[in-house]
C-alpha cells in the first residue's frame, strides 16, 4: 500500500510538456507511479480534481539561511508551493565564523539578519547542526564572508597566504557538502577583488565538483561587462554559472533586456554551462547603506561612521550620485521610490525617503546619511530601480530560473517585524497568476518548468524537480484559476492565494492551505557533483 495517492488531477510534470490528466502515488518519501487510472491503494487519498500538480518549486536564490534556524515551519516560503531554498546567496554565508571574527561578520551582515545569533563555526559544523525544517535547503559558502574572515574590509588584493586561507576555507565548506561559491561583487569586500581573486577560487570550485553563482559586480552602468565578467569565471574554470537576479538597475539602462539576453544565448552557444534566475518585481531591496560608495566600507561600520561625519565627505558622496547614480542602482526616478523596508530605530517602516526628509525638513540624500549613521547601517530599504517592460522581457524566456532573492519569513513573531519586500510571499504565484495567466507571457507549463525542472538542471540535482517515478516526493498543488500573490508593499506579510497542498520528502506539509507542523525537510549535499 501507498502512503498517499493524488487523484485525478492535472499533471504538470516539471518539464514543459503539456499537462494531462493522472494520478500520483507516493511510498517511502519517494513518486511509486505517475499514471492515468492508477489502480493501487493508499493510506491517505487527497483528491485533487480541478487543481494542478506539480514538482514543488525549487527557490533557486535566497537569503534564508538568515532566518530558518528562528523560522523552521518556512511559512512564507512554504505556503508558495517551494520545497526548497538555495541559501548563501550573493557572497553572503553566515559561515564560516572564525575565532575573533564573529562580531565582524555581525556587524556586517546586520542589515541582513538582525535577528540571528551567530556563533563561531567552520561550514561542517555550521551544515551539521542546521535544524529540522519545513522544506530542503541547499547551501553555498559566500566569497565576502571568506574575504571577511581572511582579511576583513580592506580595499587591496589578498597576500598569498590570505588567499590561499579563502581558498582553504572554501575547499572545507565543498568537502563538507556545499553546492559551491557564491560571490556579491556588488559591495564591500567583494567588489575589492579582481576577476583574478575569483578564478582563483573557481579552480577550487572545480577541482571540487562544485557551482558558481554570483551578484555580478554592476547591475546598472556596467552590467553587460559585469555579467560577461561572470561568464567567463564558467568558462576559464570549466563550472557551471548561476547569474542571480538578472535585471537592468538605473533609468540609463532601461530598455536593453534584449541585449542582455543575448549574452547568455551566446555563452551557450560557446558551450558556457550557464544560467540565471529573476524575481518578478520592478523593486529591489538591499542595505540602505549599500547605495552609497563602496569606499566609503572600506575599514568596516565604525571606518563608514567617521567618514560620514565628515562634511567633505558627505559633499564627496553626493558629487559622486549626482554623476553616477546609487552604487549597484543607478539613477532612480524619484525619492519616492526608496522605502524603508526595516530599521533598528531611525526611521520607520514603509516610509519614502522623500517622507523621512519632509518630516526631519532636510534634502533626502542628507537622510540618507543620517539614518546609516543613526541605525550604524542596519537599515534595510526597497528600491524601484527597474521597469516593468524589461521584468516581463525577462520573466517571458523560458530558460530563467526563479528565486524570491529573500529570506523565509512569518507574519508572526520575530521575523515579521517591519515591511520587507512582498516577493518574500509572492514570487511563485505572482509568476504563474500575474506573468502566465493574467498576461500569457508564458504557458503554465514553462512557467512550471522554470521553477522546478529548469532550477534542478541548473543546481545538479539528481532526483528533484520533476514528476517522475522514484524521483523525491516534492509535490504542490495549486488551483491554476486563482493562484495570485497578495503580498502588497503596505502589508508585506500576506500569503499568497490558490495554493492547498504542499508535500515535501513525502510529507504533507501544508494541507488545505494550512501548516501541519510537519518538519520533513532535508540539508540537500553536493556528493561528486550531484545534490542528493
Amino acid at each position: 500500500m501507498d502512503d498517499i495517492l493524488i487523484r485525478g488531477g492535472e499533471v504538470v510534470d516539471g518539464t514543459g510538456a503539456p499537462a494531462r490528466k493522472a494520478d500520483l502515488a507516493i511510498r517511502d518519501g519517494r513518486i511509486r507511479a505517475v499514471e492515468e487510472g492508477y489502480a493501487g491503494s493508499a493510506e491517505r487519498v487527497i483528491d485533487a480534481d480541478g487543481l494542478t500538480v506539480a514538482p514543488g518549486f525549487i527557490d533557486i536564490h535566497t537569503h534564508s539561511d538568515f532566518t530558518l534556524p528562528l523560522n523552521p515551519k518556512a511559512e512564507c516560503k512554504i505556503r508558495q508551493g517551494v520545497t526548497t531554498e538555495v541559501v548563501g546567496n550573493c557572497g553572503f554565508s553566515v559561515a564560516p565564523a572564525l575565532p575573533g571574527r564573529v562580531e565582524t561578520l555581525r556587524d556586517y551582515l546586520s542589515a541582513s539578519a538582525p535577528w540571528l545569533p551567530f556563533e563561531e563555526t567552520d561550514f561542517a559544523r555550521y551544515m551539521d547542526t542546521w535544524p529540522a525544517l519545513s522544506l530542503n535547503t541547499v547551501m553555498q559558502a559566500g566569497h565576502n564572508t571568506l574575504r571577511l574572515m581572511a582579511m576583513g574590509m580592506e580595499d587591496r588584493d589578498p597576500s598569498d597566504a590570505e588567499l590561499r586561507h579563502m581558498q582553504e576555507m572554501l575547499a572545507e565548506a565543498l568537502e563538507a557538502g556545499a553546492l559551491g561559491l557564491s560571490s556579491g561583487l556588488f559591495t564591500a569586500p567583494g567588489c575589492y577583488a579582481k576577476p583574478e581573486e575569483v578564478l582563483a577560487l573557481g579552480r577550487v570550485v572545480k577541482a571540487h565538483g562544485g557551482r558558481y553563482s554570483s551578484h555580478v559586480r554592476d547591475e546598472s552602468h556596467g552590467v553587460h561587462e559585469a555579467v560577461a565578467e561572470a561568464i567567463d569565471v564558467g568558462e576559464q574554470c570549466g563550472i557551471h554559472v548561476q547569474v542571480a537576479h538578472l535585471k537592468l538597475s538605473g533609468t540609463g539602462r532601461w530598455g536593453e533586456a534584449e541585449e542582455l539576453l543575448g549574452q547568455f544565448t551566446a555563452a551557450r552557444a560557446r558551450g558556457v554551462d550557464v544560467h540565471c534566475d529573476q524575481y518578478p518585481y520592478d523593486w529591489a531591496t538591499n542595505p540602505l547603506r549599500f547605495l552609497l560608495p563602496v569606499w566609503l566600507q572600506e575599514g568596516g561600520i565604525d571606518a563608514m561612521l567617521a567618514r560620514l561625519a565628515n562634511p567633505e565627505i558627505r559633499s564627496r558622496v553626493r558629487q559622486k550620485i549626482a554623476e553616477v547614480g546609487f552604487n549597484n542602482f543607478g539613477h532612480i526616478e524619484s525619492w519616492d521610490d526608496i522605502r524603508i523596508a526595516n530599521s533598528p530605530g531611525a526611521a520607520e517602516p514603509g516610509k519614502t525617503i522623500a517622507e523621512i526628509a519632509a518630516a526631519r525638513d532636510c534634502d533626502p540624500l542628507e537622510a540618507v546619511f543620517d539614518i546609516v549613521v543613526e541605525d550604524r547601517g542596519g537599515t534595510r530599504i526597497l528600491v524601484r530601480s527597474m521597469s516593468e517592460e524589461d521584468v516581463r522581457r525577462i520573466a517571458a524566456e523560458p530558460s530563467m530560473t526563479v528565486g524570491s532573492d529573500g529570506p523565509c519569513v512569518a507574519p508572526y513573531g520575530v521575523t515579521s517585524q517591519g515591511k520587507p519586500h512582498p516577493r518574500l510571499y509572492g514570487t511563485f504565484p505572482r509568476m504563474l497568476g500575474r506573468y502566465a495567466r493574467e498576461q500569457g507571457l508564458l504557458t503554465l507549463e514553462q512557467a512550471v518548468a522554470k521553477m522546478t525542472g529548469n532550477a534542478a538542471r541548473a543546481l545538479g540535482m539528481a532526483d528533484r524537480g520533476l514528476l517522475r517515478e522514484s524521483q523525491a516526493a516534492d509535490v504542490v498543488l495549486f488551483d491554476a484559476g486563482t493562484i495570485r500573490d497578495e503580498a502588497t508593499f503596505d502589508e508585506p506579510h500576506t500569503y499568497p492565494a490558490g495554493v492547498g497542498t504542499v508535500i515535501v520528502n513525502g510529507e504533507v506539509v501544508i494541507h488545505q492551505g494550512e501548516h501541519t507542523g510537519a518538519l520533513p525537510g532535508r540539508l540537500l549535499r553536493r556528493r561528486e557533483g550531484v545534490l542528493g
